[in-house]
């Protein structure tokens, strides 16, 4: 209706057209020039200077995205993105799994620089390609991050996931809950242990405060491996009354052939 209404504004007032256009020129013009004029920073991967953000348009092209067929539960490829053999005989306690990217490289760099280096921005740059793949037709009553005991949150400083989550939170106007859920176990960490130990190793690890009663959460963790962390999460949840719980990850580790068997995720 606006474009035909425009159109017969210009008909009449073939000037005013005119004006609209050049005016439209100039806009996108300025705005290009705009993108031109702000400072170039070093690639994070590469080192060439690029005003694509944190790292450049080439690299970016170069990250492993997930953009193949995957089970809506785990995120792990199947043929036609249906429920894979694992999660229809072994359900997690998520019901489902919305992951960016494949943990390969050069991605997984820029994730062991954001939880080692302190390169806290790429936190926010990360929440940003997770955002796109958000349902916003089926969002979560809450959001949570996968908290860190309090011993290993002194030794970092911070916590990764409550970075991200915050980000995805605000963008999409849910509520972020960062004290609702606790890591009462200190734990190894799960990348030191074989896949068949990192379910036990969590097991009883989390506490839930809040009464969670029939509400809708999403767990938000950088990297899902075998899901034993955000399951036993999810079961902590759910013991205080979470109906669906969702998990949104940066990144999901996809284990060569002779390691599928080895995932424990329920």
């Amino acid at each position: 209706m606006v474009d035909e209404l425009r159109s017969k504004a210009m008909a009449h007032h073939p000037r005013k057209g005119n004006a609209l256009s050049i005016l439209r020129k100039h806009f996108l013009n300025m705005r290009s020039n705009i993108g031109r004029m702000l400072p170039a920073q070093p690639c994070m991967l590469c080192g060439s200077m690029s005003r694509d953000g944190l790292w450049c348009a080439a690299c970016d092209a170069a990250l492993p995205y997930f953009n193949a067929p995957l089970c809506p539960v785990c995120a792990l490829p199947t043929p036609s993105g249906e429920v894979c053999g694992h999660c229809l005989t072994h359900p997690p306690l998520f019901s489902r799994t919305i992951a960016v990217f494949d943990y390969a490289f050069p991605l997984d760099k820029l994730i062991q620089g954001m939880k080692y280096g302190e390169q806290l921005a790429l936190a926010h740059a990360f929440a940003k390609k997770l955002l796109p793949r958000i349902d916003r037709c089926n969002l979560p009553d809450y959001v949570i991050a996968m908290p860190l005991h309090p011993t290993k949150l002194r030794e970092r400083g911070f916590n990764q996931s409550l970075l991200l989550a915050a980000t995805v939170a605000r963008d999409l106007k849910l509520e972020l809950l960062p004290n609702a859920c606790k890591r009462v176990r200190d734990t190894p960490p799960q990348s030191a242990l074989p896949w068949k130990e990192r379910k036990k190793n969590v097991r009883n690890a989390f506490c839930c405060d809040m009464d969670l009663t029939g509400k809708r959460i999403a767990l938000v963790d950088d990297v899902l491996t075998t899901g034993s962390s955000l399951n036993a999460l999810a079961e902590a949840a759910q013991k205080r009354g979470a109906g669906e719980v969702a998990a949104w990850v940066i990144a999901r580790t996809l284990p060569h052939s002779e390691n599928i068997k080895l995932m424990t995720l329920a």
